[in-house]
């Protein structure tokens, strides 16, 4: 499996260490997700940024939305079937190979790290200035499709 990144929080009074991680996740503004590989070094840079960000596991259905949706290649123009890789013939099969952590999406030439989202379609439910676990949306939130569904 790959985790789903969203950035909640905006730019502004965010620790110097918390910048440099957010760079490495390509997650430089508000609304910004990445699908990063499930491993103990992405999940000790979301630890770090948890008050920042939320993240949830990505399944392929949700992948294949946002490639389809929000994906961009240079020129920020929408992904076409020429931009993809050459071992994957359709979205489908991309999508599904960045859900299983097969291919890295930093790994994929020519198609942006992230995907710019809007903010969700009837707002936050929830704080968006407290963890998950203390009824917010940060950190690990097993809720986070449904809102980054809205956000699309």
């Amino acid at each position: 499996m790959a985790y789903l990144v969203v950035r909640i929080k905006g730019t502004v009074n965010i620790p110097q260490q918390a910048k440099k991680t957010l760079d490495g996740l390509n997650l430089d503004k508000r609304f910004r997700a990445t699908i990063v590989p499930e491993s103990a070094e992405y999940l000790g840079m979301l630890r770090k940024v948890k008050d920042e960000v939320a993240w949830t596991k990505a399944d392929a259905s949700i992948v294949k939305e946002l490639l389809e949706k929000r994906g961009r290649r240079a020129g920020y123009k929408p992904i076409t079937k020429p931009d993809l890789p050459k071992e994957y013939n359709s979205i489908d099969d991309l999508a599904s190979a960045i859900a299983e952590n097969k291919v890295a999406m930093s790994k994929l030439g020519g198609i942006k790290p992230w995907f710019a989202l809007n903010p969700p379609k009837g707002g936050f439910k929830r704080k968006t200035k407290t963890q998950y676990m203390q009824d917010g949306i940060l950190g690990e939130d097993g809720e986070l499709a449904q809102i980054v569904k809205r956000m699309l």
